[in-house]
């Protein structure tokens, strides 16, 4: 059982319209202090994505750098990019991410139907993906949205190598519709299944919607760790809209303490991670 907690934060996406959740940090200005706010409660990982100047998904290179640059400056936080973006984005734009030099970036381990739209990473593109960033010395965070994901990561892993470093982690992003649900069966069944990756692997578990709650719970009991953000979910409670990613990483936090594991330091995050 893991001791600690590391708590990434996801503040954005590129779902949700800043017209709909006013609360959502579409400019820099806005990510910083997202960034600095959640550090300061717990959060040692940020995932970005980022907007234009109309707020809408881009995955911009120069908006890129200056944002990884940024956070950087203000923060101690693990920078890990979106190489998803949004589901219209071609592959070479999302390869392209890996070029503004991230510590960490995304790695869907496979196609998924994302409500109704398809979210496609072909296999050849997975490869190129992890193979960049294995000479780039970027770690990747393996997201998991089916449990055949896996088995999509085992065969990767096997064929191509470990990551840089050596370590592996995966984020099982769950109760997307078309992909697994949120519910503690299914995380407890995707955590036995990570017996057949690398001895070591760490795992997060990222609740979408109504299944936040569920999700955290079962992932503190079974040693994983946290992501929570408003990429993920705009409801703090029925009825009830999440105010800030503040509140979000604040409630993950006291979940983790609650557990007797409480949130890992963005130092010892890198330690965990071979960062």
């Amino acid at each position: 059982m893991t001791t600690g907690t590391l708590i990434t934060v996801a503040p954005t996406g590129a779902e949700s319209a800043k017209a709909e959740v006013p609360a959502l940090p579409v400019t820099l200005d806005e990510l910083l202090v997202t960034a600095k706010e959640c550090e300061a409660l717990g959060a040692s990982v940020i995932h970005v994505h980022i907007r234009d100047d109309q707020a809408r998904p881009t995955l911009d290179q120069g908006r890129l750098r200056e944002t990884v640059a940024a956070l950087r400056d203000a923060t101690d936080l693990i920078v890990q990019l979106s190489s998803g973006g949004a589901v219209t984005d071609p592959e070479a734009d999302r390869l392209a991410v890996l070029d503004a030099a991230p510590d960490m970036a995304s790695c869907t381990m496979g196609t998924v139907n994302f409500g109704d739209d398809v979210f496609l990473n072909r296999w050849e593109f997975i490869v190129d993906l992890h193979t960049r960033m294995q000479e780039r010395g970027i770690l990747p965070e393996y997201e998991i949205f089916d449990l055949g994901h896996l088995s999509a990561l085992y065969r990767l892993l096997d064929r191509y190598g470990l990551p840089h470093g050596g370590h592996v982690h995966v984020d099982f992003v769950m109760g997307v519709p078309g992909g697994m649900p949120g519910t503690t069966a299914t995380l407890v069944a995707a955590q036995q299944m990570l017996r057949d990756l690398p001895a070591g692997t760490t795992f997060s578990a990222t609740g979408v919607g109504r299944s936040t709650i569920p999700v955290m719970l079962a992932a503190l009991s079974t040693g994983g760790h946290l992501r929570v953000g408003m990429e993920d979910t705009v409801t703090y409670a029925k009825g009830r809209p999440v105010e800030s990613n503040m509140q979000l990483v604040a409630r993950a936090t006291g979940f983790a303490q609650l557990a007797q594991r409480p949130p890992l330091t963005t130092t010892e995050a890198r330690r965990l991670l071979g960062r």
